[in-house]
């Protein structure tokens, strides 16, 4: 559980989640900075600095399934190459 919000695991692993409206993705520095270029995206900084390798995509860019499960399987791709 994520302060305020949900997270969810793929092989013990934060993977991705939801604090308030938006969506919270674990990419990896790689993907992260890639993802950082896009629309709506931002560092995720809820400890007050940001966290290297995890991004905040705000609502606006989770607006249609298509999008939503773009970012999640970005995020689920990431996973599913870390070490048990």
């Amino acid at each position: 559980m994520l302060f305020g919000g949900i997270a969810f695991l793929l092989h013990g692993h934060m993977c991705c989640g939801v604090i308030h409206a938006d969506l919270v993705l674990r990419l990896g520095a790689e993907g992260a900075d890639e993802a950082l270029g896009q629309p709506f995206t931002r560092p995720m900084d809820f400890t007050g600095r940001p966290m290297n390798g995890y991004v905040y995509v705000a609502p606006g860019g989770t607006a249609t399934a298509a999008a939503l499960h773009a970012w999640v399987r970005r995020a689920v791709l990431f996973a599913d190459f870390l070490p048990p």
